[in-house]
């Protein structure tokens, strides 16, 4: 189901380090900083390279459990230097990691399948997590990796920001929150030359409009959410701070495993039954890793750790999701979108359990071994059921570069 992955996602300490290398070898292009703290006293630093006022701000780890994004950045860094094109009227400045506290719980550098993947998995809930807490938290309440983002988009008015996102399993596409026009088609171009899936149907974007297979433009503020019941509105996310300076951001996904079932656009013969059968799974899923946590809570130390706080913010979206799901007929009724939903509906619990089984075996519960059998069984369903092939890390990270380097083009092209 899965090869050993030929490299492994670098550590944050790394990544820093090879900024700071690039900065020491060429101190006329390039500078490293420090632009704030986290909440657990974690410097986050940003590397500049270039001197142009017009400015791309490119940012990784936004995500703990999405590690492509470092390799990209770290890739990208190079290349800005080398292309002398790329810096002739634009300068590049890369934040290493958004969220240096949640990289260091996530402690899956090399994951051979899924089950590795899921047994150092982390995700902080929504509140914690940078980019998203301004859509659930008052503007007194934002984490200090949030202000520090912001601070940055003040000062450099991006042209355009571009955060490093990706997928355990799936495929690739990009979220804008205005449209670039020419971006789709070499988006497209490259994932048909890494064999890596376009997840034309992606359900993060849901009923959204798209300029070209897999590059969806969030709607305007204001509009109906396709999935109401979800407490962050992507609208209201740091995503959007660029806007006040007339600038963009696009997010740009890439899978660690691909699965060509979530890139299929013919008409799904019944999307209506099939979100039924999903929202059903969801819930019996999602109540399984309930009971597991209401018989542990009794026996664990207080308070809630960040691991124990994820997992039961993400139990709490279900129920509301499940209703999104059925209440109304699907936004996209075609078979990428059902795979794309049919595959939210096993990871949802299945992080709620990976993040739980964590504490438990921390606590040596006596839970920990059923639990651990919960996880390992529904990892292996989810490759099995979406044929998971791993992604060769340098395909992720050249297919994530390209599509940032044809976005800045596209972008500055609009602009002029």
């Amino acid at each position: 189901m899965s090869l050993l992955p030929e490299l492994r996602y670098p550590s944050v300490t790394e990544i820093v380090s090879s900024a700071r290398t690039l900065a020491a070898h060429r101190p006329g292009l390039c500078a490293l900083r420090q632009i704030g703290v986290s909440r657990g006293g974690r410097p986050l630093h940003l590397l500049s390279v270039g001197h142009a006022e017009r400015a791309v701000l490119v940012v990784a780890g936004a995500h703990a459990n999405e590690p492509t994004g470092g390799s990209t950045l770290q890739a990208l860094a190079e290349r800005v230097l080398h292309e002398r094109e790329l810096r002739a009227d634009t300068s590049w400045h890369f934040l290493l990691c958004a969220d240096p506290d949640g990289a260091s719980l996530h402690v899956t550098p090399a994951p051979r399948t899924l089950f590795d993947y899921h047994l150092g998995f982390f995700r902080p809930a929504g509140p914690e997590q940078p980019e998203w807490s301004p859509s659930v938290l008052p503007p007194d309440r934002l984490p200090p990796e949030t202000r520090a983002l912001t601070r940055v988009i003040d000062e450099l008015r991006p042209y355009l920001q571009v955060t490093l996102h990706g997928t355990d399993l799936g495929g690739s596409w990009v979220q804008l929150t205005k449209d670039i026009p020419g971006l789709a088609e070499p988006f497209a171009k490259s994932a048909a030359e890494l064999h890596i899936p376009v997840e034309t149907g992606a359900s993060d974007a849901a009923g959204w409009p798209a300029s070209g297979p897999g590059v969806h433009v969030m709607p305007a503020p204001g509009s109906d959410a396709a999935y109401p019941s979800m407490p962050d509105d992507a609208r209201h996310s740091t995503w959007y701070h660029t806007h006040r300076y007339g600038g963009l951001t696009a997010v740009v996904e890439v899978p660690m495993w691909a699965s060509d079932l979530v890139d299929d656009p013919a008409p799904h013969p019944a999307p209506d039954a099939a979100m039924r059968r999903l929202a059903h799974r969801l819930l019996r899923d999602a109540l399984q890793v309930q009971t597991v946590l209401t018989e542990v809570l009794p026996r664990l130390p207080g308070p809630d750790g960040p691991l124990l706080r994820a997992a039961k913010w993400a139990l709490e979206l279900v129920p509301g999701l499940a209703h999104d799901w059925v209440r109304t007929p699907p936004p996209d009724p075609t078979m990428a979108y059902v795979g794309s939903v049919d595959a939210f509906g096993r990871r949802l619990p299945l992080r709620a359990a990976a993040m739980l089984l964590r504490v438990l075996q921390e606590a040596d519960d006596r839970a920990a071994p059923r639990l651990e059998r919960l996880v390992a069984a529904w990892s292996d369903a989810f490759a099995e059921r979406f044929r998971a092939r791993w992604v060769p890390l340098e395909h992720q990270v050249e297919h994530q570069s390209r599509t940032v380097v044809a976005a800045a083009r596209h972008a500055r092209d609009g602009a002029a």
